[in-house]
């Protein structure tokens, strides 16, 4: 039962950061999700109401299921998690979020390691990197924050 309440409010705490983060990212994105010269246009584009729909109706389910497999995988450390101190758990689930579901991971995306080697220039763009950094920054504090704070 334990594990079913981690996993419960650490999907709500993922969902709740991933929609802040990207609520405040897309603000200074906009050319990266709209219209028909955005940056990323290999994306969903937000300005047409088909795909802004899809985006729309996937968006929250996704989010539900990725904070499902991510609270699965931290059981085995569980116990560990809950004997660091506040700032030690805090530094680690940022560290980890970040590096292992963002910078690190083994998808060729415009704002991953992988996606710096494979992807072709016009996708790769360095102030798209730096505006996906942002987003994933602000998405990692905020889950390591309230996961640290709330879970243990």
């Amino acid at each position: 039962m334990e594990y079913l309440v981690f996993s419960f409010w650490f999907i709500l705490i993922h969902t709740v950061a991933y929609m802040l983060a990207g609520m405040l990212a897309y603000r200074i994105s906009k050319d990266i999700y709209e219209g028909k010269k955005r940056l990323m246009d290999y994306l969903r584009d937000m300005s047409v109401e088909d795909e802004r729909k899809h985006v729309l109706k996937w968006l929250v389910p996704s989010q539900l299921l990725r904070g499902l497999l991510m609270s699965v995988v931290l059981y085995p450390i569980l116990a560990p998690l809950g004997e660091m101190t506040f700032g030690l758990r805090f530094a680690f689930l940022v560290g980890l979020m970040f590096v292992y579901t963002h910078l690190a991971c083994a998808a060729p995306c415009p704002d991953t390691i992988e996606g710096s080697v494979y992807m072709k220039e016009r996708f790769f763009k360095k102030s798209a990197f730096l505006r996906f950094q942002f987003e994933m920054i602000i998405y990692t504090l905020i889950l390591g924050f309230m996961a640290s704070y709330f879970l243990f």
